[in-house]
């Protein structure tokens, strides 16, 4: 009994610790992004053949994608402070599960509209 106890812990601090500097990461991404700090890289933002056509595509994208992608980092938050609530293990493998695909869903949508911004961004250059 102990041992699970003890492994449902671990779990917990794990699912904590990932999705909360997720969401952070998340979070100071999109705001970096949307302000012109973070530049176009091969690492942290949208990253599709139209965001990375010019530092114009790329910070329209991110202004307008900004909201979405907060959101994402909010929801990762949320999960990680589902962790700390004291409800099943089943409970909260659910709860991740629904979480992440949330997540999963609003950067999707955060990339859908800020690629549509970088195309006309695009559009306007020629």
């Amino acid at each position: 009994m102990v041992e699970v106890m003890e492994t449902d812990l671990i779990a917990r601090i794990v699912l904590f610790i990932t999705m909360g500097g997720s969401g952070a990461a998340i979070i100071w991404m999109a705001r970096a992004a949307a302000s012109g700090k973070l530049k176009r890289n091969s690492l942290a933002g949208i990253r599709t053949p139209t965001t990375m056509a010019s530092d114009e595509a790329w910070l329209a994208a991110h202004v307008r994608a900004k909201r979405p992608t907060l959101v994402a980092g909010y929801v990762a938050c949320v999960i990680a402070a589902c962790t700390l609530l004291p409800i099943s293990t089943t409970a909260l493998t659910i709860g991740v599960l629904i979480g992440a695909v949330l997540m999963l869903l609003v950067m999707l949508w955060a990339t859908r509209v800020g690629t549509k911004v970088a195309v006309a961004v695009a559009d306007t250059a020629r």
